[in-house]
């Protein structure tokens, strides 16, 4: 008796899914590393916060925080003198801090990568 296999392209499966680009899962994912990120970014008037929710496509696979200072903040280095500033290796210091500062998106994975998995999991209708 012959075997038989049938294959579906790896497209097709993540789109079923919902792990495809603006699938289910996949907005999920964004939406939870805004929600748990929002902790751990620098607060001052809330502008970088807002860039995050403002300048994310959710489904995209990719968090934007869109502000000018954004990149400045994450790696936590002061930046000095007129444009183009100059980085220093003076680190910076943080309203809210410990928890608000550099690398916010890193300490968030660190904290809460496992809460999101099992939560894509469920969402795209895979057992842990």
């Amino acid at each position: 008796r012959p075997m038989k296999f049938t294959i579906r392209p790896t497209g097709e499966l993540l789109k079923n899914r919902g792990l495809a680009r603006g699938g289910t899962a996949q907005k999920f994912i964004d939406s939870e590393v805004l929600r748990l990120s929002a902790p751990y970014v620098p607060f001052q008037t809330g502008a970088l916060n807002r860039s995050g929710i403002t300048g994310t496509d959710i489904g995209s696979g990719e968090v934007v925080y869109n502000t000018p200072y954004a990149r400045y903040l994450y790696y936590g280095k002061l930046m000095v003198g007129p444009a183009p500033k100059r980085l220093t290796e003076i680190p910076l210091s943080y309203n809210g801090a410990p928890k608000r500062g550099a690398m916010w998106f890193e300490r968030m994975k660190t904290d809460h990568k496992r809460e999101i998995l099992d939560g894509a999991i469920k969402v795209a209708g895979g057992k842990k």
